[in-house]
């Protein structure tokens, strides 16, 4: 099963928590074996998914948006990105050098076009800006790509 991710970064601590939970979970009702998970390694979601995954022996596949991506993360975030990078079985490039909405857009839509499922930590409200979470999700619904959306009861952003 070739699973992607896509999701809100800066979450509160509280839905933080409710969401590693819940993503542990999904990915935990797969078959080690079979399990790859696709992600963009950015802070929150994406890299939590993919520490899961790692966990779990399943592997993971990175799509690294512009070859500035990893300088527009936190720096605090360097080591884990680092670290999931060099766990990667497979890499994708969109080929582009800024760090744009537009390169995790193409980030995105590469993501999605290599994977069975998406697991998508979403609010249900519109993006914030081009590529956001939203993008992604209609974007996979749009290749009939099943979504699997990750939002806990009562979870809010700020």
């Amino acid at each position: 099963m070739r699973l992607g991710i896509t999701g809100h970064r800066g979450l509160n601590p509280e839905v933080e928590t409710a969401v590693k939970i819940a993503l542990r979970e999904r990915l935990a009702a797969f078959d080690a074996d079979e399990l790859v998970l696709v992600s963009c390694i950015a802070d929150g979601p994406d890299a939590w998914a993919a520490e899961f995954a790692l966990e779990l022996s399943g592997r993971i596949e990175v799509v690294v948006p512009a070859s500035e991506y990893r300088d527009a993360l936190p720096h605090d975030h360097h080591p884990t990105y680092d670290r999931l990078i060099s766990a990667a079985s497979e890499l994708y490039s969109t080929g582009m050098t800024d760090s744009s909405e537009q390169a995790h857009m193409a980030g995105s839509r590469i993501l999605v076009d290599r994977v069975d499922a998406l697991l998508a930590v979403w609010d249900g409200l519109p993006a914030r800006g081009y590529g956001g979470t939203a993008d992604v999700v209609e974007y996979a619904r749009s290749k009939s790509v099943p979504v699997d959306v990750v939002w806990p009861d009562g979870a809010y952003r700020d």
